[in-house]
């Protein structure tokens, strides 16, 4: 009896070791892929890993909007200025100019003005007729007269400048001002440096008019106080046809 309880003690010690295998031979015969590990360490390796390449890329977008800020900021300094003052600008030095080329009588010339002074402006000879140096001192007569009118219409025109300068100086102003770029702010510098010359041009011309007048104006009286002597020295050589007297400027009764 004690024999057949220690061999059934054994037999089922014996089933339940061969049991095992048996219930481990699923696991052991499973497809490795089909185990699912987790491993803490190599996911927060990935996750670095990811964190890392976002990053890059972020940089790289960071890098590119960068790059295109500064092409359009690059376009912006090469922009040209959308406005132009030289047409109006060269008008009203052509209309000074005009002015001055319409000069009467003696034009701002040298080889004229020395033909001029040459022969209307010289010594008065010694041979001429009276009624030439009637005939000269007329012409020197006008010739302040035309200076004078030249002189004032110069001024005229440049006056009438002042209104297109104006208008000019405030375009230029709101171009600079609102320039986006250095090529833009540049050009508006550059063209109201150019509104200052043309102001310039018009105030020598100003003052060319004014100097002419005033030069004729001098030299007219010059050559009539020339003129006056010699016509005084006809006057009184003998035989011109003047007689010396006594004059009576009171007669005493008797």
């Amino acid at each position: 009896m004690i024999r057949f309880r220690s061999r059934t003690r054994a037999a089922r010690l014996a089933l339940s070791i061969l049991a095992v295998p048996l219930a481990l031979s699923p696991l052991l015969t499973a497809p490795a892929h089909a185990i699912i590990v987790y491993d803490p360490t190599n996911y927060a390796q990935n996750v670095l890993q990811a964190a890392r390449a976002l990053q890059q890329i972020n940089n790289q977008i960071t890098s590119l909007q960068n790059e295109a800020t500064m092409l359009i900021n690059q376009a912006r300094n090469l922009a040209s200025l959308p406005f132009s003052s030289l047409q109006q600008l060269q008008q009203s030095v052509q209309r000074t100019q005009q002015l001055l080329n319409q000069a009467q009588n003696i034009a701002f010339d040298v080889q004229q003005i020395d033909r001029a002074f040459q022969q209307q402006y010289r010594n008065v000879s010694l041979s001429a007729s009276d009624q030439q140096l009637v005939a000269d001192a007329r012409t020197r007569w006008q010739n302040t007269v035309g200076g004078l009118q030249d002189s004032m219409r110069v001024q005229a025109g440049v006056v009438g400048n002042i209104d297109t300068n104006r208008t000019q100086m405030s375009t230029l102003v709101g171009q600079s001002q609102g320039a986006t770029g250095a090529l833009q702010a540049t050009q508006a510098g550059n063209q109201l440096l150019a509104l200052q010359a043309q102001q310039l041009a018009d105030l020598t011309a100003v003052v060319a008019a004014n100097g002419r007048a005033q030069a004729l104006q001098s030299a007219e009286q010059a050559a009539a106080a020339e003129q006056g002597r010699e016509q005084r020295r006809r006057f009184l050589t003998p035989g011109s046809g003047y007689q010396p007297g006594n004059a009576r400027m009171f007669q005493s009764g008797n």
